[in-house]
């Protein structure tokens, strides 16, 4: 191996060869002459004259195949002069033949022509500079879209216990499409609305939110989460899946400062007050990028199968914030509305440069036993160990609980099994609970957000017919509601019967007041019913948002009373207070906050004060 000092950083061709041995540079030189000199010197000159000269460094070039030839052409036409084989395996499928020269003690008593080219995987820079004259550049990274199918099929190992032997079993699992723009669009505000109502405790340390707050949220999320309350994990010994949806929300919202813990009592703040004003998708948006920045949970942390996050391996962890800016980068060179399977966006991110490491060393991190079972042995050439694990768990848990992407899955347990190699994992059934999630796609909400488009347009409306609207304001559930369309419902209607609500016009104000949109409620009926709205329920609705919308709140104001109506006068048309107040009646003068300073400013200079 190469015997390399750090302080001397080679760059050129020269400098590079000096670092290895006589033996080494004979079974290099070997390649371009015969007849070699015995002084390691001359053998650095003969190997230098040769590929100094263009000409010959053509040739050589020539010589190679075409992953070899791809190899070269990355490097010479990128920023940087070593060979990433881990990127380049992830674009071109496989790594270029190097060969074995100089990158182990155990070097092959064959070469490759590749080896002239790269020196411990690094180019030198004036080869570089000449393979620029004629290398053409490397292929575009592409990301291959993919429909999903409707089913996966599955071959795992059971026990016969006739013929007391592991037979194997081959079964079609059913793929589960969600759409989960419209059910973000509504959780949002369903979430601050539970947690403005007292109903949503957290842990005052760790900020997550209790057993007893995630199924309160999971019974009133629309369609509830991503898996029943109730599936496991492994039949075996009935590890629950866990909430997903409802175990992201509470942290989402506390990291976008729309609510705060008050002792274990999760409370909302003022932008949280404001944010139920506001249209859901620009909540969601402030809510997105302030999430991205906070520290309050490593999205790995989730991945409980692997041990020593909470010991020494938490020293090692890199940014968050890092991390998912890599991934968002990717994910905003995914085409719209188009389904890409999971496996198919791991390999873009190596491919196109968007990596991203989880930790800077991984001894202290372990299954089962923190030595046998450490991952330090797998290092960080397993990416589908380490970042893919993260990277679903970012994308199942956030993106798709915050209605950036549609997610496309199945069951975790034998959905990746890709982990059989790592000690202590023999009776795991999967690796974490977001093992399952297969394809995914940007949907119109995600690419808002994540700044493809300048306007939100939402996605076409899935129609359900779940709901019956009357001509008298009833609004009657055919079936069982899902107890978030039922919140949402509520909001404007108020229940009389089962399954009977009646849309009230109080109640429509309020939400109109609230900042929810006349479109989101006509959505909601017009999807849940597959029908147009009743003539007078469309008037009331649209009578009702012109009311609201004639009326509208310019802000906060001082009232000030005035005892003598002369000296009201006098200020209400002041030379330089008149433009600050309004006179209302005879004695009270109003003056809008924006103005209070400057107003109590003049007020003064004239000769008066107000009283508190």
């Amino acid at each position: 191996m190469a015997k390399y000092n750090s302080n001397s950083q080679p760059r050129y061709l020269i400098e590079f060869l000096q670092q290895y041995t006589v033996p080494q540079l004979r079974q290099l030189a070997g390649l371009v002459a015969s007849g070699l000199p015995n002084r390691k010197a001359d053998i650095i000159e003969v190997i230098h004259t040769y590929l100094t000269n263009p000409n010959n460094l053509r040739q050589e070039w020539q010589q190679l195949d075409e992953i070899q030839q791809a190899a070269v052409a990355e490097v010479v036409h990128a920023p940087e002069n070593r060979l990433d084989t881990a990127q380049f395996k992830a674009k071109y499928g496989k790594k270029p033949d190097l060969g074995g020269f100089g990158y182990s003690y155990y070097s092959k008593n064959s070469l490759s022509h590749l080896d002239l080219f790269f020196y411990a995987y690094h180019m030198p820079l004036d080869l570089k500079a000449q393979l620029k004259t004629f290398v053409p550049p490397p292929r575009e990274v592409k990301l291959n879209t993919d429909e999903p199918p409707e089913t996966i099929t599955q071959t795992f190992s059971e026990f016969d216990g006739e013929t007391r032997k592991y037979v194997k079993r081959t079964v079609e699992i059913p793929i589960t499409r969600l759409d989960t723009e419209r059910a973000a669009l509504q959780d949002i505000f369903t979430v601050l609305r539970l947690i403005e109502a007292g109903k949503i405790r957290a842990s005052n340390k760790t900020f997550r939110v209790t057993a007893a707050g995630a199924t309160t949220i999971t019974q009133a999320l629309r369609g509830g989460d991503f898996y029943p309350p109730d599936e496991v994990l492994d039949d075996y010994d009935q590890t629950p899946i866990g909430p997903m949806k409802a175990f992201a929300w509470p942290l989402i919202l506390q990291s976008a400062g729309f609510v705060k813990l008050n002792g274990t009592k999760l409370e909302l703040t003022a932008a949280g007050q404001k944010a139920l004003r506001c249209p859901p998708e620009e909540a969601i948006k402030t809510a997105w990028q302030k999430w991205f920045k906070s520290k309050m949970l490593d999205e790995f942390n989730r991945i409980e199968v692997i041990k020593g996050q909470t010991g020494k391996g938490k020293r090692q962890f890199t940014a968050v914030s890092g991390r998912r800016a890599a991934i968002a980068a990717a994910l905003a060179e995914c085409q719209v509305n188009q389904w890409l399977a999971f496996d198919e966006f791991s390999r873009y991110i190596q491919a196109a440069g968007h990596t991203f490491e989880v930790a800077r060393d991984f001894w202290d991190f372990y299954i089962a036993d923190p030595h046998y079972g450490s991952l330090g042995y797998a290092g960080f050439s397993d990416w589908h160990i380490v970042q893919a694990r993260y990277l679903l768990a970012f994308l199942f848990e956030y993106a798709a609980t915050l209605g950036l992407i549609d997610v496309a899955y199945i069951h975790p347990a034998g959905a990746r099994p890709d982990y059989g190699d790592l000690w202590g994992t023999d009776d795991l059934t999967c690796l974490s609970r977001y093992d399952g999630l297969l394809y995914f796609r940007v949907n119109n909400l995600g690419a808002w957000v994540l700044g493809l488009t300048a306007k939100y347009t939402p996605s076409p409306v899935e129609q359900r017919q779940i709901l019956k609207v009357l001509p008298n304001f009833d609004v009657v559930a055919t079936g069982p509601l899902p107890s978030g369309d039922q919140l949402f419902l509520e909001q404007f209607a108020t229940q009389t019967a089962e399954n009977v609500w009646k849309i009230e016009r109080a109640r429509l104000i309020e939400m109109l007041e609230n900042g929810r949109h006349l479109a989101d409620i006509e959505t909601f009926l017009q999807a849940n019913s597959g029908d147009d709205l009743p003539q007078p329920v469309a008037v009331l609705l649209t009578e009702t948002a012109e009311r609201v919308a004639g009326l509208q709140q310019r802000g906060e104001a001082l009232l000030i009373e005035v005892k003598d109506p002369v000296l009201a006068q006098l200020i209400a048309n002041d030379g330089k207070l008149r433009s600050l107040c309004l006179l209302a009646g005879e004695q009270t003068i109003v003056v809008p906050k924006e103005n209070e300073a400057a107003f109590r400013r003049n007020l003064r200079q004239l000769g008066y004060g107000v009283s508190a």
